[in-house]
């Protein structure tokens, strides 16, 4: 079986690769407490803890929260509240006033739901609506960890909901698909996007029929149109879901699309009987009787229709098989071998299957599987420090190794949003617009192939990566309110005082935990394996680290004599801030 799982503990580099994959980023304390577990204890802490809902986002011109209430004149405008919603989802993403003993729980959750977003995305600018962006993202929440829910918690019925999304139906002019009228562009994507795709990338052949994708027809995109037909945006927001609620309580429901005409007319939706081609055994939906008032389509009619649409997709395996692709791409690596596809993927595609199309328990079973954390037998083509951090896991990473607090989102609600929206801005210079992918498919890093990931990086990206981490510890020391990172404090308070006071040991120290790759590290170009972080690299970081206002006969012993007798913490304060620069601004920093 390709994913068995990894015996014995994890230690520090496992522990550390494990959190930045699954959460937003741990803190020190947080991998090594990680460090003393097995995989599959962590994996169990991550994912089977009791987690609070989010707090509501806050609008300053009313001091309340507007997504459940609804906006009135007296709230901000649209655009500002739209903001709003992105700088609440920045703060979830930080784990902000959620109690210590949660936090990676809560991040591994959010996790999750961003990822939900990098398969069903959403685009502000043509969504254009705060209450459908906070309504789809409550929805992804509350399916992303669904082991312990009732069976109608899966990614199957989310893509069934989804279909009839408020920011969905907008997004892909759903909205505007009706009988005699047909608008074909979600039923497309649907199809070739969010649920069967064409199959695995670089291994198909070149196209020779004109409307055959593989894995579906044209004439399946017409018919699943059909099915999607007659259905509106719900600007009232009082058509709700049947199943799900948007709080622990349950006592608010979550808001959808609605059927054009009325519950008992759906006057806009395609009644025929709808024909599908041979890749889906020539399957033929159409309404049931029973759901029907007489001849007119319902909605429930309507919603039954969409749920054999989904059911029919899914009963392909090559379905099960495509999502699985999109988890192992984010979260361990992007190439996808003919080889890979037929043992990894799946038997992640059996797991799905078996736990009713489940997402949570194809997590558990891979992030505790020796493949997640090797690769393959022994360490030669592992993964570590294989996948370039996205804008954001770069920036929400960053800040929670360091503690960085943002000004709480509820009670200092203004500068909480001034501040998110620096770093929003800051995703946006990196290559990362937060909320605005360049189309449908969701951000290229997650889907273009052949260059996935590669896609963050450009000269200028990178520049915008370094200066990010410039400001952070050099650059807003003197602007007050400024999100700042201490290097002093953070080895005074986490490094050890003989190893913080050797300047060798304190870099392999802190490779540990800031680098993927920090096994059999050595200064000695002679006795370097090049297995991980080369001699070369680290004597870099050492220089950078060791320079100092003045000149110094044998720099190692003056900082260790610095370090130990602290007269000077002004040259310390500076020579720490030149190495946590160094090491941060690395490229190896931008790898996980």
């Amino acid at each position: 079986m390709p994913l068995t799982s990894l015996s014995g503990t994890l230690g520090p580099k496992r522990a550390a690769h494990l959190l930045h994959r699954a959460t937003f980023g741990p803190n020190k304390e947080q991998i090594d407490n990680f460090s003393t577990l097995t995989a599959t204890q962590a994996v169990a802490q991550l994912f089977n803890q009791p987690l609070p809902d989010p707090a509501l986002p806050i609008d300053t011109a009313t001091g309340m929260e507007w997504v459940i209430s609804g906006k009135t004149d007296a709230n901000s405008g649209e655009d500002v509240l739209q903001e709003f919603f992105k700088g609440w989802l920045m703060g979830q993403m930080l784990s902000i006033n959620v109690p210590g003993n949660l936090s990676l729980s809560f991040s591994a959750r959010e996790k999750i739901v961003f990822f939900l977003h990098t398969v069903l995305t959403a685009i502000q600018s043509k969504v254009d609506n705060s209450r459908s962006l906070y309504f789809q993202n409550q929805l992804f929440r509350k399916f992303a960890l669904d082991k312990n829910l009732g069976p109608d918690f899966n990614f199957k019925e989310l893509t069934k909901k989804i279909s009839v999304d408020n920011a969905m139906l907008r997004l892909l002019d759903g909205n505007l698909n009706v009988k005699g009228s047909v608008n074909e562009n979600y039923g497309r994507e649907l199809l070739e996007l969010y649920s069967i795709g064409r199959g695995l990338e670089g291994t198909l052949p070149p196209a020779t029929i004109p409307g055959d994708y593989f894995n579906f027809k044209e004439q399946d995109v017409r018919a699943a149109a059909l099915v999607l037909s007659g259905w509106e945006l719900d600007t009232t927001f009082t058509s709700y879901d049947a199943t799900v609620t948007l709080d622990l309580n349950g006592t608010m429901r979550l808001p959808r699309g609605k059927v054009r005409g009325s519950i008992n007319n759906a006057s806009a939706h395609d009644n025929t009987v709808k024909q599908f081609s041979e890749r889906f055994d020539n399957a033929t939906i159409q309404p049931d009787p029973l759901l029907m008032a007489g001849s007119s389509a319902t909605e429930a009619s309507a919603l039954d229709e969409i749920s054999q649409l989904i059911e029919l997709i899914y009963s392909k395996p090559e379905t099960t098989r495509n999502f699985c692709r999109r988890v192992y791409r984010y979260f361990v690596y992007h190439e996808i071998t003919q080889a890979i596809d037929d043992t990894v993927i799946a038997e992640m595609a059996d797991t799905f299957i078996t736990n009713g199309y489940k997402i949570q328990p194809v997590l558990e079973d891979l992030f505790s599987s020796a493949h997640f954390y090797e690769a393959a037998a022994g360490v030669t083509d592992d993964h570590f420090g294989a996948i370039i951090k996205s804008p954001l896991d770069l920036t929400t990473g960053t800040l929670r190794m360091f503690n960085v607090q943002l000004p709480d989102p509820v009670t200092q609600a203004a500068s909480f949003y001034e501040k998110t929206n620096e770093l929003i801005q800051s995703l946006s210079k990196m290559g990362m617009n937060f909320y605005e992918p360049f189309d449908v498919a969701g951000y290229d890093a997650y889907h273009q192939y052949p260059i996935y990931h590669r896609s963050w990086i450009s000269t200028n990206f990178l520049v915008k990566r370094y200066e990010f981490i410039r400001e952070l510890i050099t650059e807003n020391q003197m602007k007050p309110g400024a999100l700042t990172i201490n290097p002093l404090l953070f080895v005074q308070s986490f490094i050890s005082n003989a190893t913080a006071s050797d300047a060798k040991l304190l870099i392999i120290e802190l490779s540990k935990y800031f680098l993927p790759l920090a096994d059999n590290l050595t200064f000695d170009t002679a006795a370097d394996d090049n297995a991980g972080i080369t001699a070369e690299r680290l004597n870099y970081f050492l220089t950078a680290f060791l320079k100092s206002p003045q000149i110094d006969a044998d720099p190692e012993a003056a900082w260790t004599f610095r370090w130990n007798n602290p007269v000077d913490m002004e040259v310390v304060k500076r020579q720490l801030e030149n190495l946590f620069n160094a090491m941060l601004q690395s490229p190896e920093y931008q790898l996980y």
